[in-house]
């Protein structure tokens, strides 16, 4: 069990990774994020981190009632303290898992909104350029107008 969370706290990492640089496969992340997003996905998703979060929260009650077992006995069983450590790992893998999750969600969300501000921010000057190409021609249409002689009828 230990192996699988190793992998997936790695591969949380590499995601992180992707996400934070501009790459080609930051593109193909969002794209897969934004599509787990839709339809059935939220639901799946919510339905794996509400298992992960009874597992965890299973391995925390063991790491608690192993603890107990050695402040009861009063000295330290072998078979027991490995017994802690193991779950130990367990729990704060999952619980780094689990908080790796959350900061994939957190950057996959600012990372969409970054780019429809920089949209936006784009359309604005690009608006702005326009109206200021108009007001420019506007002008000169003005002071040709104005150095033009009006033919009287």
């Amino acid at each position: 069990m230990i192996q699988i969370l190793f992998a997936l706290v790695l591969a949380e990492m590499a995601l992180i990774l992707s996400l934070l640089f501009r790459t080609p496969l930051r593109t193909l992340v969002i794209v897969g994020l934004d599509r787990s997003k839709q339809g059935r996905g939220p639901l799946v998703a919510k339905s794996v981190g509400g298992t992960v979060l009874v597992f965890f929260s299973s391995t925390l009650y063991g790491v608690f009632s192993v603890q107990k077992r050695l402040t009861e006995a009063g000295f330290v069983n072998p078979t027991d303290e490995v017994l802690m450590a193991h779950r130990l790992l367990e729990a704060s893998l999952i619980g780094f898992s689990l908080f790796l999750v959350l900061i994939i969600d957190r950057l996959h969300y600012y990372i969409k909104e970054l780019n429809l501000l920089r949209k936006f921010n784009e359309e604005i000057k690009n608006l702005k350029n326009d109206f200021e190409q108009r007001k420019n021609a506007d002008a000169e249409m003005k002071k040709t107008e104005i150095k033009q002689p009006k033919l009287q009828s």
